[in-house]
């Protein structure tokens, strides 16, 4: 009796690693499926229209508006015969300043390349840092009256536990090579030194933000100080600095500046496995850590 017993429970166990594995093998070849079908270039219609790529969310390598998916868009645009115009639908509290200096040099290079072809920077929530930066590069930028639209600043944050650790009795081992080599680490105490030293880095970076912002507007710019304060506007205060042109939505610039009320999105889709890993949670510590201002990283935000 007790052998038929073990005879069941081994049969069950491998009926459940069957249907296991059968699961899982089912997941793969859905999820192979969906990435081999996946078509990044936009389906544009022949007819003529104004083409429209989003910078929405953060600006970082690792997220949607990366500056390689943004650049890839943003050629396919300009390079498009039947896109009379290029509108850059934003809504980003901005993000590395790395990635807007990218997309902003490229915006410059593809204006110089195709000279009858505008690009319109349009606000949607807010437009603001890295997202400005952006914008900057546009020939007019558009914003709602309620839009958020500036901070034109540089931020790097972090948190120190060194007190903490004494409290609850942790010794903190590090070895490094380098005397500033762990000058970032929260759990080392802050030297005044090496503080200075980066907020110098801040203000080279806040400097450099500001020249290409100059460079972007120009004279369009109103003569405050607080412009560059790291403050952010509403878009009704923003037209009143120089910050932009105009009030209006896509659809707006689309039809009334454009001509061409049809519009096309360029925007890259995501990728499908990435929507079901992040729909999975995948993601879920890396953006609390993001809104959190856990990361030490240099942000135009």
């Amino acid at each position: 009796m007790l052998s038929g017993m073990f005879v069941e429970q081994r049969r069950a166990r491998r009926w459940g690693i069957f249907f296991k594995l059968l699961t899982f093998g089912y997941l793969f070849a859905l999820m192979g499926i969906l990435v081999m079908n996946n078509d990044f270039k936009a389906e544009v219609t022949p007819e003529l229209h104004t083409a429209v790529v989003e910078v929405k969310g953060p600006i970082s390598a690792d997220e949607e508006a990366s500056a390689d998916a943004i650049v890839w868009a943003l050629r396919e645009a300009f390079t498009e015969p039947n896109a009379k115009a290029v509108i850059l639908r934003i809504n980003s509290p901005g993000g590395s300043p790395v990635q807007s200096g990218y997309i902003y040099d490229e915006i410059k290079r593809l204006r110089a390349l195709y000279p009858e072809k505008p690009l319109y920077a349009v606000i949607s929530d807010i437009g603001a840092s890295g997202a400005y930066y952006i914008a900057a590069a546009a020939d007019s930028i558009y914003a709602d009256k309620a839009s958020l639209v500036g901070s034109i600043g540089v931020v790097a944050g972090g948190f120190g536990f060194v007190d903490l650790m004494d409290k609850v009795g942790v010794e903190r081992r590090l070895y490094t090579a380098g005397d500033h080599k762990a000058f970032l680490d929260p759990y080392s105490p802050s030297d005044s030194s090496e503080k200075e030293f980066w907020q110098e880095v801040l203000n080279t970076t806040h400097k450099q933000f500001i020249e290409q912002v100059k460079l972007g507007r120009g004279d369009r710019l109103k003569d405050d100080p607080r412009v560059f304060s790291g403050l952010v506007w509403t878009g009704e205060q923003a037209v009143e600095l120089g910050l932009i042109d105009g009030l209006g939505s896509t659809s707006y610039v689309a039809r009334e500046i454009v001509k061409v009320e049809h519009v096309e999105n360029y925007t890259p889709k995501q990728q499908p496995w990435k929507q079901i890993v992040d729909q999975l949670g995948v993601s879920f510590t890396k953006a609390i850590s993001s809104e959190m201002g856990v990361s030490s990283g240099v942000q135009l935000r």
